[in-house]
């Protein structure tokens, strides 16, 4: 695989929403732009939480699009746009390393511990030691698609982040997660649920129009 290109913040929330809800929710996959907004936007399982605007989304989409990681689904009736992403054969990777790069993308930088626990619904792993190894893969690629962080002081495991925003600045991701941030109450996790639950719904009445018509 040659050079990456660098993904701003919107770019690889973006990615990293196509990539979870491809395997999450795929009856509403390919997504519109109003599906992917607000998936961006949930404040459940995203670290940092956004507040994205549509017009940001579509500058994120355009930036995807034009890097190779993002294609616009034609046919089939569809009276709106809908996007996938081409991660496989831009980033040459397998379902399993799929997986592991999406939770890094959507959460942060994550212990093997960690994506073993929260990685599911997206790829079915047999142990943490196959989590390790496809984390072991990515990071010795001679171009690394993750990189293992220095372990904090007081860190049990050392922690993993992607490498598609360019170089990692540890000192700068160090400074924003000493920040305090007010945690996510129950209220505003359970109404970012129903928002998103909401948007899958429309996406699967439009689909079901489009059958209809």
């Amino acid at each position: 695989m040659s050079e990456l290109d660098i993904l701003d913040g919107i770019e690889q929330r973006i990615l990293g929403v196509l990539l979870e809800k491809e395997k999450t929710v795929p009856d509403t996959y390919p997504m519109t732009v109003n599906g992917i907004l607000t998936a961006c936007n949930q404040k459940s399982s995203r670290n940092p939480v956004m507040s994205l605007d549509q017009e940001m989304v579509q500058v994120g989409i355009d930036g995807l699009r034009s890097k190779g990681l993002m294609n616009t689904v034609a046919g089939g009736g569809s009276r709106t746009l809908k996007y996938k992403h081409n991660a496989p054969a831009n980033l040459d990777i397998d379902a399993n390393e799929e997986a592991v790069l999406c939770l890094l993308l959507l959460r942060g930088p994550l212990t093997s511990g960690e994506v073993n626990s929260n990685s599911g619904r997206l790829y079915d792993f047999e142990n943490l030691e196959s989590v390790q190894n496809c984390m072991n893969e990515l990071a010795s690629r001679e171009t690394p698609l993750i990189q293992l962080l220095s372990k904090k002081t007081g860190q049990k495991e050392a922690r993993y982040a992607h490498c598609l925003g360019g170089e990692i600045d540890i000192e700068a991701m160090e400074e924003e997660e000493n920040l305090s941030v007010a945690p996510v109450s129950n209220y505003e996790k359970r109404l970012s649920e129903l928002e998103q639950e909401v948007a899958e719904l429309k996406e699967k009445m439009e689909r079901l129009n489009d059958l209809l018509d």
